[in-house]
């Protein structure tokens, strides 16, 4: 009798230990909020924006202070959302995995949204670089930072182009690549282009003397 009533209490004081007394890892908490106005966050508890997490079991505490916002969260692994005409508190435990999560507001998810990544999750690719081409009656153009662009490393650019003549256009050819404006309206145009080794030309088609070129060379080897 008296081994079972110490068996029963070194029971009672294991399921009273906090987690990190029995070897299991603690939850990190974040916090959710969506309303009462047109926002919704998520953040760590120092209050700053969660933007990049360690996997892990995680504790969401949200609060929903809106009956026309909620908040959905979502990823991989994870699915959880409150309901859009209620107001709620709820908390939910999740564990997050290497990848990209998001979160919105399902009523208006092109403008409440968010989203972070969790673990070794490759970067984003960086945006495309600019380059500016211009033509006007007498000239033609094609810039980067003001300088003309006699050679560029492949990739994906995004060209603007500047066309004040209603008598020239600008016309862009290269390797998989074939773009102009108009020639008889004065036009501004942004292409966003992938451009690959060899070379380019633009001219305006009417007056063969507005011309110009560049080379697009390889990616250097690390």
């Amino acid at each position: 009798m008296r081994r079972l009533l110490l068996i029963t209490a070194l029971a009672a004081v294991a399921i009273s230990l906090p987690a990190a007394a029995t070897g299991e890892p603690a939850a990190t908490s974040l916090v959710g909020v969506v309303g009462p106005s047109a926002t919704i966050t998520l953040k760590n508890l120092d209050g700053s924006a969660v933007t990049h997490l360690d996997p892990g079991m995680y504790t969401v505490s949200i609060d929903d202070r809106s009956d026309f916002h909620n908040f959905h969260l979502f990823g991989p692994g994870v699915s959880e959302q409150t309901d859009i005409e209620g107001i709620v508190t709820t908390t939910w435990n999740v564990t997050f995995v290497d990848g990209t999560y998001n979160f919105r507001c399902d009523s208006h998810p092109g403008t409440m949204k968010g989203a972070f990544t969790v673990g070794n999750v490759p970067p984003p690719p960086p945006p495309p670089q600019k380059l500016n081409g211009k033509v006007t009656a007498t000239a033609i153009s094609l810039k980067s930072a003001g300088s003309k662009v006699r050679s560029v490393v492949e990739g994906t650019y995004k060209v603007a182009v500047s066309d004040t003549a209603k008598t020239q256009n600008f016309h862009l050819v290269g390797p998989g690549v074939n773009r102009k404006t108009g020639v008889k309206a004065r036009t501004k145009a942004t292409w966003t282009l992938a451009l690959t080794v060899g070379k380019y030309t633009y001219r305006s088609d009417k007056k063969r003397r507005l011309r110009g070129s560049f080379m697009v060379t390889a990616t250097p080897a690390p």
